[in-house]
């Protein structure tokens, strides 16, 4: 059985930010004319009136300071309050293809891959852009990569579960090279005019290149130490958004085909799961949490990261030790722990072992354990 090392990743982060001061302020100016609007039907006690957010409570609930969008005009005109992007003729390239080609590039150029030499592409994200032909296809195309294509969606833990798929063919012989990319445009399914969502999502594209040991040539590489997958059904997370809304007359427009959570539920009900995936996966590998120079987890949520990390550590993680980057960036579902991954793993030695892991609806959760070789 051939051993597989990560030998490159790529980020493609957008151009435009947004942080929370101006998030709050267009939000708060939606919510003074909607009340304005229903001023009458408010006084007579029909109506509750819709409350402020603020930069305070975000950071609070969340850790979110900042967060990247392909376009913030549109999120922030209280009269859209959604991106506006461009609808893209059939013969140019999608704008998830665009994406990954920028983050595909850079993780092929770290690694010392030639496109060409790719056998297996697998685009894995929450929203795919269309249903057909598969992204993944199209930008196997734009690359000029080899092998064969196909895209997976398993939500915010589509970047692991796409790892663990990359690897076991290269495990099994049947590719000697894989791409994994992960084009999140999650401002697309994020419902802005939700105090308690509207600030979650941002937007990036992660790449990552997977080798078999025999062929890699990078000087940096990571080796997987194993793969663990989990699911466990809930509607705790859900976004209707489907070809189904068009023929069942449901608007597709409407606010409750976007992005919904039960937030508290989630936490109480994800963290513990998490944690024993991690911890049962290091046992199996005759590791403990004592063995991890690094955790990189989901950038969801601060306070979950922090749980987690400490159940698997056994003590409270250092900035170092569990790096945290959905400040800046907020939540990209499968993107974060990649980014983190991404950013803060070179100044792990020879020998250092950690955890890459993602979670989300499903439920579902993903661990990938490396050591840096």
């Amino acid at each position: 059985m051939n051993q597989v090392v990560i030998t490159g990743t790529g980020l493609f982060t957008p151009e435009h930010a947004i942080d929370n001061d101006a998030l709050v302020a267009s939000f708060n100016a939606w919510v003074d004319a909607e009340n304005a609007h229903h001023a009458e039907a408010i006084a007579a006690g029909e109506r509750e009136p819709l409350a402020h957010s603020s930069s305070e409570f975000i950071v609070k609930a969340s850790g979110i300071h900042s967060r990247y969008v392909l376009d913030a005009e549109g999120i922030l005109d209280p009269s859209r309050m959604r991106p506006k992007l461009r609808e893209r003729g059939n013969d140019e390239p999608s704008i998830q293809c665009e994406m990954g080609v920028k983050a595909a590039g850079e993780a092929l150029e770290a690694a010392g891959v030639a496109a060409g030499d790719i056998d297996l592409v697998i685009v894995g994200c929450s929203n795919l852009e269309r249903p057909y032909p598969a992204v993944a296809v199209e930008l196997q195309a734009a690359l000029g990569a080899g092998g064969y294509a196909f895209d997976m969606n398993v939500a915010c833990s589509s970047a692991t579960f796409a790892i663990e798929t990359a690897a076991n063919a290269i495990r099994a012989g049947s590719a000697r090279r894989a791409l994994v990319v992960n084009p999140e445009i999650c401002s697309a399914h994020l419902n802005f005019r939700d105090r308690d969502s509207h600030f979650i999502f941002g937007d990036a594209c992660t790449a990552i290149v997977l080798e078999s040991d025999a062929v890699a040539s990078a000087e940096t590489r990571f080796e997987i130490l194993g793969t663990r997958l989990v699911t466990r059904f809930s509607n705790a997370i859900r976004n209707n958004a489907g070809f189904l809304n068009r023929v069942t007359d449901a608007d597709p427009r409407a606010v409750d085909k976007l992005f919904v959570q039960e937030g508290r539920r989630v936490f109480k009900e994800v963290c513990p799961m998490v944690a024993a995936l991690i911890t049962d996966h290091l046992a199996s590998l005759e590791l403990a949490g004592d063995d991890l120079s690094r955790l990189w987890l989901h950038q969801a949520n601060r306070h979950m990261n922090d749980l987690i990390a400490r159940r698997v550590l056994g003590h409270e993680p250092s900035e170092a030790q569990a790096p945290i980057i959905l400040d800046r960036y907020a939540n990209t579902s499968s993107a974060g722990s990649i980014i983190a991954f991404h950013l803060h793993r070179a100044d792990l030695a020879a020998g250092d072992t950690g955890v890459i892991c993602s979670f989300g609806a499903g439920y579902s959760a993903g661990s990938v354990v490396v050591r840096r070789a």
